[in-house]
């Protein structure tokens, strides 16, 4: 944790109130000392004016929630607490035969709300007694009968300590309740009554580890105050600032970690210098089919400014879909043929891969460049023939798949490695190519590496994640480039988007139809591939040719598909999410999305990405069910999941900018949601929101820099270096190794 330790911790087992079975509970929520317990912070607070009457809280929901405003706050759910008393309790079963608990509950002013607990019903039974009170705090929604309903509140019961303490106007923390703590029978009253024991004693075992000077610029509270009030808060307004000062430290050494660990690796490894160029360069460009766009051009320059340095160059280049990254690597892979050494693209998939090496191919075509592919499909004998010739140096440009680093290829002085749609690859993959390039080059040399991704990274997530990455961005789209038209169909409509789209058909041009499934499913109300591909090829368009593609096909059928598809053999093509990354198909101008409401925003828009890439205009089709149609439904009914259903399709509707589309994202999301399963370089921040503490990230980041540069050794700083040090020996801390 953020702070110097000037005393011993006392183990968690030895507090007043805990003992041996007790400390278990906190071990399994890593809480082992008193110093420990001192950073589980509430996650919220009740006082006397805080409480509110289920008319206040109905009146509220209607206020808030009749109409979404904007995407901003159609998601948020806010916490409310209630002093109630239950008046009945009952088990009930689902269709499905699946029980689940009814608590009703009467305020003080008569008015009755329900609890609903569809996880452990018989448990909660037990809880609850008819005619006893209890401080609730929970979200709330109104059903479909128009009732207030609180899914799976947090309950205590209520003395006549409670009622003291809050007539006194005293400000009681609310605490995260985990499964552990709650089967060792520690509720909020149990735990509030351990901490405020300790406090005193603990806070003297702790000290700030940023300067004063920080401190007081900021307006942040010392460490025991900060403490202090954050459990009992006399102002519970202030706490939100308390809190920033958590934030800051956490981002502040996260920073300082990450260009430490920056100058480590650019101190110990030099990369090759690519700094001749014989004007082929120039001849390349003059000789190109478009004009480079301006942002294009700054971000070669970035590059080259790197290759030139004799430092390795770790940079990010993301870009909307389109907007011509692969240009931006063949310039920096010609620099490095041009200086005598190898470079290597990889890409997720086969056909991506067989895209950039047949595109790469046609760029170069006149120019005296050896080009090879090496994927996992290839015939072994031909795979063996192209691995010789990379061996010897007969190769300049290897493109390829992860088959890159798993069939035994040496490269000869491979001194540039690129990655495509980098976040499809695991951070190991990755690293293991740089070890395999790594060997081909002298002692002590590493290659450039440069990461490029078609899915806009949030600035806030690519400060975190990229923090030790140089970013470049291409936020310009080539000229000629039209706009996509997006429109939410509701199911209702599907007829007027059929004769639509066949008119399209007729014109000679072609559409996607994307499945969230592969197969239908009896749990999931969901469309899918394989169903609707009968569907749509039997009954809807019987006069046109639909072709298939899914997961669950071999490598070598999905190819067959998509060049089928890109020839014209196909004038629809219904597909799962494999078309995200795809190739391009110029006369491809439809998507359909259906049961879009599944999709995250950054997904529906790199599926989005798959048309516009022709001269026809294009367009984007988000199907979803009725229900999200509040124009002719009763918006009371709607709950808040499917408002920010509504709000995500109505951003994708009103812009097609990749990088405001993150951000939206971010916010509904979160960042997990965003970066998907494969990318696996979130860290573990204890305090900090990657949604919304963007400029507290960019001033820590600042600063850290700052410290660095005008102090190395530390010598006004000696608390930094402390906490340094100790983070150093556990060597992953935050992800950073």
């Amino acid at each position: 944790m953020y702070y110097i330790l000037k005393g011993e911790p006392t183990p968690i087992q030895f507090l007043k109130g805990v003992g041996p079975a007790r400390a278990k509970a906190f071990h399994k929520i890593e809480i082992f000392s008193d110093v420990d317990l001192l950073f589980y912070f509430p996650r919220s607070y009740i006082n006397r004016t805080s409480i509110l009457t289920i008319k206040q809280i109905y009146a509220k929901l209607l206020k808030d929630n009749f109409f979404i405003q904007d995407f901003d706050n159609s998601n948020v759910k806010e916490e409310v607490t209630l002093l109630c008393k239950v008046i009945d309790k009952k088990l009930k079963s689902s269709r499905g035969n699946k029980k689940f608990l009814v608590v009703t509950i009467k305020d003080f002013s008569g008015d009755t709300a329900n609890f609903v607990y569809w996880q452990y019903p018989e448990y909660y039974d037990k809880i609850f007694e008819r005619g006893r009170y209890y401080i609730a705090y929970g979200s709330p929604e109104l059903d479909y009968h128009n009732e207030l309903t609180f899914h799976h509140p947090e309950v205590e019961k209520f003395d006549s300590f409670e009622e003291i303490e809050l007539q006194k106007g005293t400000t009681l923390p609310i605490y995260p309740m985990s499964s552990s703590l709650k089967t060792a029978k520690i509720n909020n009253k149990v735990l509030r009554k351990i901490i405020k024991d300790c406090l005193p004693q603990t806070l003297l075992k702790v000290e700030d580890f940023l300067p004063d000077k920080i401190i007081l610029e900021y307006g942040f509270l010392n460490i025991q105050d900060a403490l202090r009030n954050i459990h009992f808060p006399t102002n519970v307004e202030e706490v939100e600032k308390i809190k920033n000062k958590f934030k800051f430290e956490e981002a502040f050494l996260y920073e300082f970690l990450l260009i430490h660990h920056r100058n480590n690796f650019q101190e110990q490894w030099v990369a090759p210098i690519f700094d001749k160029n014989n004007g082929f360069l120039k001849k390349f460009h003059s000789t190109l089919p478009f004009e480079l766009t301006n942002d294009q051009k700054k971000v070669i320059t970035q590059i080259f400014t790197d290759l030139k340095s004799g430092k390795p160059m770790n940079r990010l280049l993301q870009g909307d879909v389109g907007s011509g990254k692969t240009i931006v690597a063949v310039f920096s892979m010609l620099l490095a043929k041009i200086n005598g050494y190898q470079s290597a693209i990889m890409a997720p998939t086969e056909i991506l891969a067989e895209q950039h090496y047949l595109n790469i191919t046609n760029l170069l075509y006149d120019y005296p460049i050896s080009i090879e592919l090496i994927t996992g499909g290839q015939p072994a004998r031909e795979r063996k023939l192209i691995s010789e010739k990379i061996r010897t140096g007969a190769v300049d440009i290897i493109v390829g798949t992860h088959a890159l680093f798993e069939g035994g290829i040496e490269f000869n002085k491979l001194g540039l490695v690129i990655i495509d749609e980098q976040h499809r690859f695991g951070v190991a993959q990755r690293s293991k190519l740089r070890e395999i390039a790594r060997k081909s080059l002298p002692e002590k040399y590493v290659p450039h590496f440069l990461v490029m991704s078609a899915t806009p990274i949030p600035r806030t997530l690519a400060m975190t994640l990229y923090g030790d990455l140089d970013v470049s961005t291409i936020k310009e789209l080539p000229k000629g480039r039209k706009p996509i038209v997006t429109k939410i169909v509701f199911e209702e409509n599907l007829e007027e988007m059929y004769n639509f789209i066949r008119q399209q058909l007729r014109a000679g041009n072609q559409a996607y139809f994307v499945y969230p499934l592969i197969e239908k499913s009896e749990k999931l109300e969901v469309k899918s591939a394989i169903e609707h591909w009968e569907i749509l090829q039997k009954n809807i368009f019987p006069e046109f040719s639909c072709g298939l593609l899914h997961g669950r096909m071999k490598s070598i059928e999905k190819e067959s598909v998509m060049k089928d598809f890109k020839a014209g053999k196909y004038n629809i093509l219904v597909s799962t999410t494999v078309i995200e990354v795809g190739i391009d198909v110029p006369n491809a101008n439809i998507i359909v999305i259906e049961n879009s409401e599944r999709f995250g925003l950054s997904q529906l828009h790199q599926l989005r990405g798959r048309v516009g890439r022709g001269s026809s205009k294009s367009y984007c089709f988000l199907v979803v069910n009725n229900k999200y149609n509040f124009n002719k439904t009763n918006s009371l009914f709607a709950d808040t999941n499917e408002r920010s259903v509504l709000a995500r399709l109505k951003a994708m509707e009103q812009t097609t900018d990749g990088f405001v589309i993150a951000e939206i994202d971010l916010k509904l999301r979160g960042p997990g949601d965003i970066l998907g399963v494969q990318q696996s370089g979130l860290p573990p921040f204890k305090f900090i929101n990657l949604a919304t503490d963007g400029e507290l990230i960019s001033k820590a980041r600042e600063i850290a820099n700052t410290i660095k540069k005008t102090d190395p050794n530390f010598r006004f700083y000696p608390k930094i270096k402390v906490i340094l040090e100790k983070f150093s020996k556990e060597k992953k801390y935050f992800g950073i190794g």
